[in-house]
């Protein structure tokens, strides 16, 4: 003998499919931003932007734009003069090459060294492992004045103050680019994948060129390009540590900055030399920002 459970028409059992169904419709349906959102949008990639504009508007006119109400919100015709003066106050060529190579220089060395130091902390397993962890994230919490002297010191016994070697040696090395490529790794790089290579035969270092290093490009390029612009503008240390005949950028901004009266159109053309190559920099590794985020939002 068989029982029947009957329902009424309407009850929680069957709502609850066609409720379901809705909320199901709502979260997959595709909904385009609307017209205040991209209002929105361009209104503070304006915003953003206009500080970049009006270094070049002051610095394609004279110092007396400053004074003028309303100001000039056009490109001005001193541009070319301007630039022939900060290239004949300072020595910009020499400050821009210091500094390219060594931005560079520190960027590759962090990017490689974290990467290493990531892919050990993340996938190998050795004693101690955890507790050397925290000691490198410990360091963040140090701020970098508190070893100024120290190293002063070592690099006059040394004998690097007054050259390229004195500002690279202490950045070759991040503790936030170690923590940084651990945490992306340990999610990125599957355990299976390294089993699988060390079945094939791969060594500890074949893992590392042939599969951490592929599948480590979109983070090694965002902290690249956070490296290149730290490294890039970085001031103090290059200005203790270097003499004014051998500047970087930013100790060359100084100089075109420092006097009894502040020539502003020749302080901001230097500005706007100075922020080019880091816009380069940013236009060619900024692509990877987005992929890096949405490979470690997006879990299949």
């Amino acid at each position: 003998m068989t029982s029947t459970t009957l329902t009424r028409p309407g009850s929680a059992e069957q709502a609850e499919p066609q409720v379901r169904t809705r909320r199901r419709r709502i979260f997959t349906a595709d909904r385009r931003p609307g017209k205040l959102t991209y209002l929105a949008l361009a209104g503070l990639a304006l915003f953003s932007a206009f500080p970049l504009y009006w270094s070049l508007v002051v610095a394609s006119h004279d110092n007396g734009i400053l004074g003028q109400v309303p100001p000039p919100l056009g490109i001005g015709g001193n541009l070319m003069a301007n630039l022939e003066r900060a290239f004949g106050t300072v020595p910009f060529f020499k400050a821009l090459a210091n500094s390219a190579i060594i931005s560079g220089s520190i960027t590759f060395s962090v990017v490689l060294f974290s990467t290493l130091a990531g892919f050990a902390f993340a996938k190998l397993r050795f004693k101690g492992r955890n507790a050397l962890l925290v000691m490198i994230i410990a360091t963040m919490m140090i701020p970098n004045q508190l070893g100024i002297i120290p190293l002063y010191m070592l690099m006059a016994k040394i004998e690097w103050t007054g050259t390229m070697y004195a500002v690279v040696a202490p950045g070759l090395v991040s503790a936030f680019g170690v923590f940084f490529m651990t945490q992306f790794l340990r999610e990125a790089v599957p355990d299976e994948l390294l089993e699988a290579a060390r079945v094939d035969g791969c060594s500890t270092i074949r893992i590392f060129w042939h599969v951490i290093l592929p599948a480590s490009k979109p983070a090694a390029a965002v902290l690249g390009m956070l490296t290149f612009m730290t490294a890039w503008n970085d001031f103090f240390w290059p200005l203790v540590v270097l003499t004014p005949e051998d500047p970087t950028v930013q100790t060359a901004l100084s100089t075109l900055a420092s006097g009894y009266i502040q020539d502003y159109s020749l302080s901001l053309t230097g500005t706007a030399i100075a922020t080019v190559p880091l816009l380069v920099v940013f236009g060619l590794l900024g692509k990877y920002i987005i992929g890096g985020i949405m490979q470690g939002a997006v879990k299949s």
